[in-house]
């Protein structure tokens, strides 16, 4: 009997590093993992949900309530039911402090509180924002709480710097992953 694939429910944020999520959708594939992919609206601004669907094979789920309800089932809580991990890469500032704080005003964040799998997070912003005393309160925060981070590194940013917040590389992503599930 084959070995049945580890469901990962994959949040992309709206980050300029969203463009990078495609490259890791493609790469979970081939690592044998299925992707179910959550974008929040901020997310659609950057890169399209037909870009996931296609690499993927899935419906992705995005901020509009249609999305939120399918064949009488909510959603969230049958993606949180059914995830082995949830991976939201790349993650904002503003979406580690919806969390850290306990906001469920989106598909993403609902089934993030919805779910008993493990929740990996991969930021991706400016130095300045990631270093900042408030995010990083946050991310300790989440930390303490058994979120487990897949931290940036030091690379070129949207903004023209070389620094800290440059989004992991998807790789090395899915060696953190591979450590949990």
């Amino acid at each position: 009997m084959p070995v049945e694939k580890k469901q990962i429910v994959l949040g992309v944020t709206g980050s300029i590093a969203a463009y990078k999520s495609a490259d890791l959708v493609r790469r979970l594939m081939d690592s044998g993992y299925s992707v179910s992919v959550v974008m929040t609206k901020e997310a659609e601004h950057f890169i399209a949900p037909l870009t996931f669907e296609s690499l993927s094979g899935k419906k992705v789920l995005t901020g509009r309530f249609k999305d939120w309800v399918k064949d009488g089932s909510m959603s969230h809580i049958a993606l949180a039911q059914n995830a082995d991990a949830i991976l939201i890469a790349p993650a904002t500032a503003n979406i580690i402090a919806k969390l850290a704080n306990g906001f469920a005003d989106d598909i993403l964040t609902c089934a993030v509180l919805a779910t008993s799998a493990p929740v990996l997070i991969a930021p991706a912003m400016n130095e300045t924002m990631y270093k900042n005393k408030i995010v990083q309160a946050n991310c300790k925060k989440l930390k303490d709480l058994g979120f487990i981070f897949i931290n940036p590194v030091k690379g070129q940013l949207a903004c023209g710097i070389n620094g800290e917040g440059h989004f992991e590389e998807p790789v090395n992503i899915i060696k953190v992953l591979k450590t949990v599930i």
